[in-house]
């Protein structure tokens, strides 16, 4: 089921042995598309202090309305390894995280988590063989950073990056919700797919697609409040002239 983001934010983390926090906000990958972690403000636990929470750690189904269930003590939480957000998450510092829960690398293999499709696991991995990684290589982005983002058509601006669209499966984000309502008259929210994203430069804060403004404008508007099946789904990559990623 694909789910808006900001419906997360807020709601709180639930341990196995009480609560941990609230959602902040979420970090990505940029290669992949996929959410990899939960933001944690852990409020007056821990004072001060957010964690990094892995989909590894997440008992599925997600709640939206309900707290999120870890496979995790708060102790585990506690303990684990700081992050400075502010400052670029390494896959340094993601590797000695991902370690400390004996989780593997999520960029190992050929799946988008690993060997597999979704980061489940049933029975924890053996310790991993260390792989080199540098302080300089960093991929994660922060969405709230990038909520905002100019989109960039073939032929000009277009619109600005309100939300994102994720599947609580693989936690991969299959489209940014785009708001044009500030570029011309009678706009509208439009969905784009991350397939469709020719790049992001972050200098700039602007996202290209591979579209041009007159698709974007003719594209059908999203509502939230209308569930997004594959049906409607199907007639927004028809509208676009594009392929569905589940093909």
């Amino acid at each position: 089921m694909l789910h808006r983001l900001h419906r997360l934010l807020g709601v709180r983390i639930a341990a196995t042995d009480g609560d941990i926090g609230h959602v902040q906000e979420a970090y990505f990958d940029d290669q992949a598309w996929a959410i990899r972690y939960l933001v944690v403000d852990t409020g007056s636990w821990l004072t001060g202090r957010t964690v990094l929470l892995s989909p590894y750690a997440i008992r599925p189904p997600i709640g939206l309305d309900s707290p999120i269930d870890v496979n995790l003590t708060r102790a585990q939480v506690e303990d684990s390894p700081g992050i400075d957000l502010h400052r670029p998450v390494s896959r340094r510092h993601e590797q000695a995280l991902l370690r400390f829960y004996n989780y593997p690398d999520y960029w190992s293999g050929g799946g988008l988590w690993a060997m597999g499709p979704t980061p489940m696991l049933a029975v924890l991995p053996e310790p991993a063989i260390e792989l080199a990684v540098a302080d300089e290589d960093v991929h994660l982005r922060s969405t709230a950073a990038v909520k905002g983002y100019d989109i960039r058509a073939l032929d000009g601006t277009l619109g600005h990056v309100e939300d994102f669209l994720f599947d609580d499966g693989n936690w991969a984000i299959r489209y940014l919700v785009v708001d044009t309502r500030n570029w011309w008259p009678g706009g509208k929210r439009v969905l784009i797919a991350t397939l469709w994203l020719d790049a992001v430069d972050w200098a700039t804060k602007t996202v290209s697609v591979q579209l041009t403004r007159e698709q974007i404008r003719n594209a059908p508007a999203y509502d939230e409040a209308v569930p997004l099946t594959r049906t409607e789904e199907l007639r927004l990559h028809e509208s676009y002239n594009r392929i569905g990623y589940w093909d």
